[in-house]
């Protein structure tokens, strides 16, 4: 124990390591309201720090007009702001980049829970200052207590009013200095009303709201308490680093301590009310002894580990942080816990026993008492719980133990006889000493009792005389017996402690690394019926009981996974189940709520709530039915297993939520283009077709004969244009529900291609066309009908790409593999004048609804025709490509078609 009080903590050796690892300090000027003088303060404090010679520079000063702030700013080199332009204003924020390039010892940012302009780096200001403290500078900064994110529900109830603008927690934790700028409620209200902090005008409404005596009041405390513990903890730490033997009673702390005693719950009540009248933190400590197999199978030792176990819910109920230690010199361990983290007070319960026997074996008061030294002692009465019967479970020793003691005790003899005979030794007895060390190691302490007892007799028997008789004739004989007797049973209850320890270590062991073998299946698991399957198995067989784990539904929770799987839930462990999920606290047997369910039920929570509920149940007899289904270790162990289940459902749910998002962003933008595509590309041709029906119409006796025939020709060429678009969006339609099934057919290529390029005559009509088709190309097994439209969607796309008078190519060869017993395959090139596709926009382009961007021209169409052409030829087992010419610009669309043998050629 001494080792552990003068060793440093190695968490708080990492916190000073951290801090001297080139990262800047932080000082908060911390104020419980607006207008205490903070930014007052900090100018104040720098300007000192400058007739000292100190490198300061203010990167954002907020003054509000008041002219003595303001005159503090002479002789400090202050950062020009950034302007950034939002929604046609110019936003002046701080300068990050040029504070950083500047890089001054010691850099004063006002106001830290400041959002920054959209546009900037970062959205908050104190990502800025984390920035300057990873860069090496020291910060000083402002802040108000209403802005730190755990307070922010508690200042609303207060003052009605909710601060958007928070910063988290862990910033002021990890502040090197706080400094609380402090002014009374009557000075500030006074403050207002002389126009130092608004305007005469808001003035007066904070006066009638925010600013009223007791909200102030309120306030200053929640800011004098906030910089409290973060003292606290700052003197924790230096006592931990510099091991420091404790406590300092620099504050209060309450350490309530938990022991099998009867009045276990009684001693953490009255720990709640202590810390509550001190206003102090307080922990419940229990420190778990490895006790011998025997004993922990009695049925007393079960009832107080039940107590326990109770007891320590009941504090962590009441607002206390739970810790269990392992140990064996109990109030030790418990000391050097309360001096190691500062504890101040010491609450522990009577001792339950009184008598002669006790008072000479001493227990754990008295010695706590006794050492404590400096830290008072608090000892509560109270009326014990009665004990538990012995005659309600006998205890009922395991034969084979003794026997096998029985055994190394005759070993002994005979090796203690054939000595004698063989060499006159008189130390026979340290062969006896020997076989009680072994039978205490290998069976525990009441077999190497025993062991001791008969071993005694087998040396007065057989060693001491008068031989074979239990008589000592020799005093001198009867002094060796009884010490040998006395060191035999401490020397036993020495091995018999370090077995236990040992065994609990091996169990502690093995515990952990099927926790770490768990945690890391669970890692790997992304199927919600798999990780409730492992989950429920895990449980089942580490703690052997029965599982059911239980997620929500619409209505409700069910049951998603069990073991065994055919477990079921009567009425009674719905209700409790039910009531569990809906009020995140166990129910069923043995706790507080519905205790006549056959399982408990606990949730399995995080940070963001309830994820489901675990139920467990073991098979007992009637009579206990009541008693609580898991030792204090067990309980231990179920919570943590709950605790990664838990996590590992949010995991999968997360991922769920991160799918249905993105599916539903997707959906969104595909509703998005496809609404703007009918908007414009199926309006536009409406308008045009409309506009000239009604020209015919009105003005049919007045146009001639070209001007009825170019109004014709308008209707007919937009209603072309219309039909194409209303056959893309069918033919997409008619790929995305899996409704395409081509009729493939031998034909010939070149067909194909006259056939598409009289289709497309109108609309290649301001556009050269080229074709260069290989003579030996082979008939192609495909659907005409599709591959003709995949011709038709290229020729347009083409056609909308490349400026007019440029020229469109068609270029198709058979390639043919060597070795291979298949015809090859035949490759179809589009290629155009155009400009050209963008790199990162050459699979992209196939996607729906993607339009490559065209200048200062915006092409019609609906973004669908390549997405066909891809759809239409993998439909006929083809594949369709894009990329840039090499020659010059332009864009090469390539399709590419197997070749089957001549065997398989014949039309479908």
């Amino acid at each position: 124990m001494s080792d552990r009080e003068n060793r440093p903590s190695p968490e708080a050796l990492l916190k000073h390591a951290a801090r001297d690892s080139g990262r800047g300090r932080l000082k908060i000027f911390l104020g419980a309201a607006p207008g205490v003088g903070k930014t007052y303060e900090m100018l104040a404090s720098a300007q000192a720090r400058r007739r000292e010679g100190a490198d300061i520079v203010v990167g954002v000063a907020e003054t509000h007009g008041r002219a003595e702030t303001a005159a503090l700013l002479e002789g400090l080199e202050v950062l020009p702001r950034r302007a950034i332009e939002y929604k046609g204003h110019s936003l002046a924020e701080m300068d990050l980049d040029g504070l950083l390039a500047r890089h001054p010892a010691l850099a004063l940012v006002d106001e830290l829970a400041h959002s920054n302009a959209p546009g900037s780096r970062h959205p908050k200001r104190y990502m800025d200052v984390d920035e300057l403290l990873a860069a090496g500078i020291d910060v000083w900064t402002t802040l108000n207590i209403q802005h730190v994110e755990s307070l922010n529900d508690a200042v609303a109830r207060i003052t009605r009013i909710r601060v958007r603008e928070t910063v988290p927690d862990g910033l002021l934790d990890r502040a090197d200095e706080i400094e609380v700028v402090d002014i009374t409620p009557d000075d500030l209200m006074q403050r207002l009303r002389e126009g130092k902090v608004y305007v005469p005008a808001t003035a007066s409404r904070a006066l009638d709201h925010y600013f009223s005596s007791g909200n102030l009041t309120a306030l200053r405390e929640l800011a004098l308490r906030r910089t409290a513990q973060r003292v606290d903890a700052q003197l924790l730490d230096h006592m931990q680093a510099h091991a420091i033997s404790g406590p300092w009673p620099a504050g209060e702390r309450v350490l309530v301590c938990v022991t099998g005693s009867g009045s276990a719950a009684a001693v953490v009540r009255y720990g709640r009310r202590l810390a509550e009248r001190l206003r102090a933190p307080w922990t419940a400590l229990h420190v778990e002894t490895a006790q011998p197999a025997a004993l922990a199978e009695a049925t007393l030792a079960e009832t107080t580990g039940n107590r326990i176990t109770d007891a320590l819910r009941l504090a962590e109920r009441l607002g206390a942080e739970a810790v269990t230690i392992p140990g064996r010199d109990v109030p030790g361990d418990i000391l050097a816990y309360a001096r190691e983290h500062n504890f101040v007070h010491l609450v522990v319960g009577q001792p339950a026993r009184q008598g002669l026997l006790a008072r000479l074996r001493g227990n754990i008061t008295t010695e706590l008492i006794a050492r404590a030294g400096e830290i008072p002692v608090h000892v509560v009465g109270g009326a014990p719980e009665p004990p538990a019967r012995a005659a309600s479970a006998p205890f009922r020793p395991r034969p084979g133990p003794y026997i096998a003691s029985t055994g190394i005790v005759a070993a002994a003899l005979l090796v203690g006889i054939g000595l004698q005979r063989v060499a006159a030794i008189g130390s026979i007895s340290l062969v006896f000493l020997t076989a009680v060390l072994v039978a205490a190691a290998a069976f525990g302490l009441w077999p190497s009792l025993y062991a001791c007892l008969i071993s005694v007799l087998a040396y007065n028997f057989f060693f001491l005389p008068p031989l074979y008789t239990f008589t000592i004739a020799d005093p001198e004989n009867v002094v060796a017996l009884f010490f040998f007797l006395v060191t035999a049973l401490i020397a036993g209850n020495l091995a018999a402690g370090m077995r236990a320890q040992a065994l609990a270590a091996r169990g502690q062991a093995r515990t952990t690394d099927e926790l770490y073998r768990f945690s890391r299946k669970l890692a790997g698991i992304l199927d919600m019926d798999d990780l409730l399957w492992a989950t429920a198995y895990q449980v089942a067989t580490m703690l052997k009981v029965r599982v059911v784990l239980l997620l929500p539904a619409a209505e409700g929770i069910d049951v998603r996974a069990g073991y065994p799987p055919e477990d079921q839930l009567d009425a009674a462990d719905l209700a409790a189940a039910m009531w569990c999920w809906k009020n995140n606290r166990e129910a069923g047997r043995g706790a507080d709520t519905l205790p006549g369910a056959r399982r408990l039920f606990l949730p399995l929570h995080t940070s963001r709530g309830p994820v489901g509920v675990l139920g467990i149940d073991r098979d007992a007899p009637e009579t206990e039915a009541l008693r609580p289904l898991l030792a204090p270790s067990q309980r231990r162990l179920l919570d943590a297993l709950a605790d990664q289940a838990a996590v590992a459902i949010e995991r999968v749910n997360l991922a769920a939520d991160v799918d249905r998002s993105r599916l539903l962003a997707e959906t969104e933008r595909l509703r998005s283009a496809l609404l703007t595509s009918i908007s414009h590309d199926l309006r536009t041709p409406l308008a045009a077709i409309l506009g000239a029906a009604s020209g015919l119409e009105s003005y049919h006796a007045l146009l001639d004969d070209a001007g009825r025939a170019d109004l014709l020709g308008t209707i007919r060429d937009e209603a072309e244009r219309l039909n194409r678009f209303v056959g893309n969006l069918l033919d997409m339609t008619r790929l995305e529900s899996g409704a395409l099934a081509p009729r493939l057919e031998a034909v010939d290529l070149g067909e194909m291609v006259g056939a598409a390029l009289a289709r497309a005559g109108r609309v290649l009509a301001d556009h050269r066309v080229e074709m260069d088709l290989a003579p030996d190309l082979p008939l192609l097994k495909i659907d005409p009908v599709l591959f003709e439209q995949v011709l038709f969607n290229l020729l347009d796309n083409a056609a909308k790409y490349a400026p007019e008078g440029s020229t469109v190519r068609l270029r198709a060869w058979h390639e043919t593999m060597p070795g291979r017993a298949d015809a090859g395959v035949v490759r179809l090139q589009v290629i155009d004048e155009g400009a050209g596709l963008p790199e990162d926009a050459l699979e992209r382009i196939f996607d729906k609804f993607q339009r490559v961007p065209a200048g200062d021209r915006q092409r019609a169409g609906t973004g669908l025709g390549l997405a066909i052409c891809r759809g239409f030829v993998e439909a006929m087992d083809g594949t369709v490509t894009a990329a840039n010419r090499r020659d010059r610009s332009g864009a090469v669309f390539t399709v590419t078609l197997p070749a089957r043998p001549a065997t398989t050629m014949a039309p479908a």
